[in-house]
């Protein structure tokens, strides 16, 4: 009685597990279906995902990507704005299908999925050209007298409770930025990545890097995808290895990173 008990248990397991995996769906199949790419970006981050100012239109590294991969794909892309504070919840929530770069980071790991990586970054401090020579070395940043501000949500944001240990933190939300604390000097210097600031201190003659002999964190970057549907996973991963093993990251590169 009780061997066919659980026989009939293990029998119904099966069924209803086997039953709930042929019916669910993966993003892949619902992107096709519905013919749109949903992509969540902050359009913020220069050169990466940025918003012109005139068309109003979105553009950059990352703006390039999606665009590509929903070609290849044969839909039409559609950008989700959101901020860096909300963007892992985005794509959990399914807002959208995808983001645009995000860096590696465990804690985003821990809810999210990633793809492969087709790009690293490394932190660096941004300061006033005024300053120059005040601030030589990440040392001379932590301590006391120092104010140092980072954007919600960013990786810079843990990462400087750490680097910054001494120094005073300021936090800001989007859409307001942390470099631009510095140049309403509210904050003596921000940290972002070594791609960013080099737009920045084209972009605003008043800043400069700090010279600093080695920038921190070498960061790998990717795109945040639902952590539990490995199908869609899986194509962006082929997708990104077969772009890169063609050039098309390297294209990239040259067209974003030298303007």
């Amino acid at each position: 009685m009780f061997r066919t008990f659980l026989k009939s248990g293990i029998v119904f397991a099966l069924t209803a597990l086997l039953s709930s995996s042929a019916f669910a769906e993966s993003r892949l199949q619902s992107i096709l279906a519905n013919g749109e790419l949903r992509v969540g970006t902050t359009g913020d981050w220069n050169p990466m995902t940025i918003i012109d100012p005139t068309s109003k239109e979105r553009k950059g590294f990352d703006i390039d990507i999606a665009t590509a991969l929903a070609a290849d794909m044969g839909v039409k892309v559609v950008f989700v704005p959101t901020t860096w504070k909300t963007l892992v919840n985005g794509v959990i929530a399914n807002k959208y299908d995808m983001t645009s770069s995000a860096s590696l980071s465990p804690k985003r790991a821990l809810v999210a999925g990633y793809s492969l990586s087709y790009f690293a970054v490394e932190d660096v401090p941004l300061m006033l050209k005024k300053n120059k020579g005040k601030y030589n070395s990440w040392d001379d940043l932590n301590n006391p007298n120092v104010t140092v501000a980072v954007t919600l949500g960013t990786v810079q944001e843990k990462r400087a409770e750490v680097i910054f240990d001494k120094a005073k933190i300021i936090k800001v939300s989007a859409p307001a930025r942390d470099y631009q604390e510095v140049l309403a000097g509210r904050a003596d210097i921000s940290m972002t990545s070594n791609l960013e600031a080099a737009k920045l201190v084209e972009q605003y003659d008043k800043m400069m890097v700090v010279p600093v002999e080695v920038g921190k964190n070498p960061t790998p970057l990717a795109v945040l995808l639902p952590q539990e549907d490995q199908v869609w996973i899986n194509y962006v991963n082929h997708w990104i290895i077969l772009k890169s093993e063609r050039g098309f990251f390297d294209q990239l590169k040259a067209k974003w990173l030298k303007q």
